[in-house]
């Protein structure tokens, strides 16, 4: 990385899009590394390598309370003062 980072230790925009697999190459053999990308000299952004600990599978939050709850088998029947309740304000309701 040495001759892509300027003096103030940061990688200009334009150098790191043009070595990015290189940058990326360095922050996988030294995973405690970070590069700062700069824009006209003042930082913008940090290339950090990515931590699988924080960022936990998506997929394994469907179905996670599955059998912790029981459905009525009734779920999806119509109660009868409930329908009335929302009606109170059209013509006719009681």
């Amino acid at each position: 990385m040495g001759d892509v980072v300027n003096r103030n230790g940061y990688v200009n925009m334009l150098e790191a899009k043009t070595h990015l697999s290189r940058l990326i190459a360095e922050i996988e053999e030294e995973p405690e590394s970070e590069i700062v990308i700069a824009r006209h000299g003042k930082p913008v952004a940090r290339l950090v390598p990515f931590d699988s600990t924080r960022h936990s599978d998506p997929t394994g939050r469907i179905g996670a309370a599955r059998g912790q709850y029981e459905i009525p088998a009734d779920i999806d029947t119509p109660y009868g003062d409930f329908g009335e309740m929302f009606a109170a304000g059209e013509p006719g309701a009681g």
